[in-house]
């Protein structure tokens, strides 16, 4: 049964991977706040998170057009439902959004985002060919709403902590994603690191990513920084890491986005705990 115009624009932007961002832009928020709360600056920079978002994972689908014909042929573009040149309108507008709310905000959180929304826009064109690199961006990117939440109320270096853990799983994730990705990637040339490198080696930095998050992960409790609620969630959530990593490395991707989304999750909810 063919979507409505709506539930196309919604998984063009990917809704519910914005709605995430914005609650990264509120956590941070909270962090550098110390409690709960949501004053005019912070739900002004989740609006703009929400736009930069959608800009950029719009962006993304134009340039996918053929490499998701093979990958994700649902998708509204490759399945026809949504128009390029309708695309081209909501990033357009949505892009806009996320800069005016960030100007609204303040001069560094509007630096954070057009430097945000550059990498997006180049993040398929330039970035996605060039293996690392590409996933290296996509994973600071990802992360941002966690620092961008602590400098709408003034005090970015509260989201350094979770920006460093999200990213290493979000970078983990990416690489999951280039493994599942590999025929539509082929049929648009792109050169990830499991087709130059080869699918063993898309396992092994995946791995890796995780392997130093174990620490990480710890790090912020055996320093002081976080209390005895953190380190407990980080403990239980390094097991199931490492079971994990183990999947990893025996080369088995079945669930793997899956668990790193919800470990993404779990992390946020362990600084939140620890600081309310």
């Amino acid at each position: 049964m063919p979507r409505s115009w709506i539930a196309s624009a919604a998984q063009l932007v990917r809704l519910k991977n914005l709605l995430l961002a914005a609650a990264g832009v509120a956590i941070g928020g909270t962090l550098a706040l110390g409690r709960p709360s949501l004053p005019a600056a912070l739900l002004w920079a989740m609006v703009s998170a929400l736009g930069l978002g959608a800009a950029g994972n719009t962006a993304n689908d134009l340039f996918d057009v053929e490499a998701d014909r093979v990958n994700r042929p649902a998708r509204p573009l490759p399945s026809g439902e949504l128009s390029r040149e309708a695309a081209l309108v909501i990033g357009g507008v949505a892009g806009g959004l996320g800069l005016f709310a960030a100007w609204w905000v303040g001069e560094p959180v509007f630096g954070i985002a057009l430097a945000a929304l550059v990498v997006m826009l180049v993040y398929s064109p330039v970035l996605k060919q060039r293996g690392l690199l590409g996933n290296l961006a996509v994973a600071a990117v990802a992360s941002l709403p966690l620092v961008y939440g602590a400098a709408a109320v003034g005090w970015w270096r509260a989201g350094l902590v979770p920006f460093a853990l999200a990213a290493l799983l979000h970078f983990a994730r990416e690489m999951v994603k280039d493994l599942e990705d590999m025929p539509g990637d082929r049929a648009a040339d792109r050169r990830t690191v499991p087709i130059v490198r080869g699918e063993h080696a898309g396992f092994v930095v995946a791995a890796a990513s995780l392997i130093v998050f174990v620490p990480v992960a710890l790090a912020p409790w055996v320093a002081g920084w976080y209390g005895r609620r953190y380190g407990l969630a980080a403990l239980a959530l390094d097991v199931g890491i490492c079971v994990l990593i183990v999947r990893l490395l025996g080369e088995r991707l079945g669930g793997a986005r899956a668990a790193l989304k919800t470990a993404m999750a779990v992390g946020l909810l362990a600084l939140l705990w620890d600081r309310l």
